[in-house]
């Protein structure tokens, strides 16, 4: 069976729905039924169901149409609420930022997306928010990354977010990565995006980059170059060589370091 996942906004998580017998493309919008009522999701990808899964999925009901979509609140309308909220926040005077706003397909319900640094206790504010708007209301707390997506920029490359493009899951990236590829030592301006966190790209190559470490030997390594031994200092992944540290024949006590190409054996033999 095929699984559509899909996505009610670029901020929240992923969804699993049966397909039924209904015909979709990634980017479609279609209407489902979730816990929260009726709703359009936008398709994200698919998978296949395995075996063991034993979860029974709801299906999606339609694809959205024209009269669906006119359906959607436009952002006049989206940032009167946004507004109102940032008023009623400042009144209670809570340490948030709201992002964005998502109304659900059906006028049940409002969930609006903030940022904080901790928790915040925002049970008064949701009271006031109830009263003024007549809907459920829900108060999601998203990531500063997520608030990069929404809101969209340029990055050091010169084009659009990866976050707002072609990234639908906003992956963990780990300073382990930026060691991983040597960029470590540009300091973290430069390895981190506009949102303060170290770039999606990052995780681009890693795969590549962990397939060459596994190639070289590991740093403090014990070698033997032409007859004389010595110890792995540094590496250099792309170039495929290591830093090596020899005891110093002319000078008794101190060490020498050489950049000891790995592949050298193999260029000699090809210029042969």
């Amino acid at each position: 069976m095929k699984i559509i996942q899909v996505q009610f906004t670029s901020w929240d998580k992923i969804y699993d729905f049966s397909s039924g017998n209904i015909d979709l493309n990634k980017g479609d919008k279609v209407v489902v039924k979730s816990d929260s009522g009726m709703e359009i999701a936008t398709v994200i990808s698919f998978r296949e169901s395995k075996e063991d899964e034993q979860e029974n999925y709801e299906q999606i009901l339609r694809k959205a149409n024209i009269h669906d979509l006119e359906k959607m609140l436009v952002k006049n309308e989206k940032k009167e609420a946004l507004i109102y909220a940032r008023q009623m926040k400042d009144r209670h005077n809570l340490s948030m930022k709201f992002i964005d706003v998502h109304f659900s397909f059906d006028g049940s319900k409002i969930t609006f997306a903030f940022i904080a640094d901790g928790r915040v206790d925002f049970r008064e504010l949701v009271k006031d928010l109830t009263r003024h708007f007549g809907k459920s209301i829900r108060l999601q707390q998203i990531g500063i990354r997520d608030e990069a997506k929404i809101m969209g920029d340029c990055g050091h490359c010169g084009r659009p977010l990866c976050c707002q493009g072609h990234l639908t899951n906003l992956v963990s990236i780990s300073s382990d990565m930026a060691e991983l590829q040597e960029c470590s030592h540009r300091g973290s301006d430069r390895i981190s995006g506009i949102c303060g966190r170290l770039m999606c790209c990052l995780a681009y190559e890693q795969y590549e980059y962990e397939q060459l470490s596994s190639e070289m030997p590991k740093m403090g390594t014990k070698v033997n170059v032409d007859g004389k031994k010595g110890i792995v200092v540094g590496r250099h992944l792309i170039k495929r060589s290591v830093d090596v540290e020899f005891p110093d024949e002319n000078k008794k006590g101190e060490t020498v370091v050489i950049e000891v190409d790995l592949d050298r054996n193999k260029n000699k033999k090809e210029e042969k």
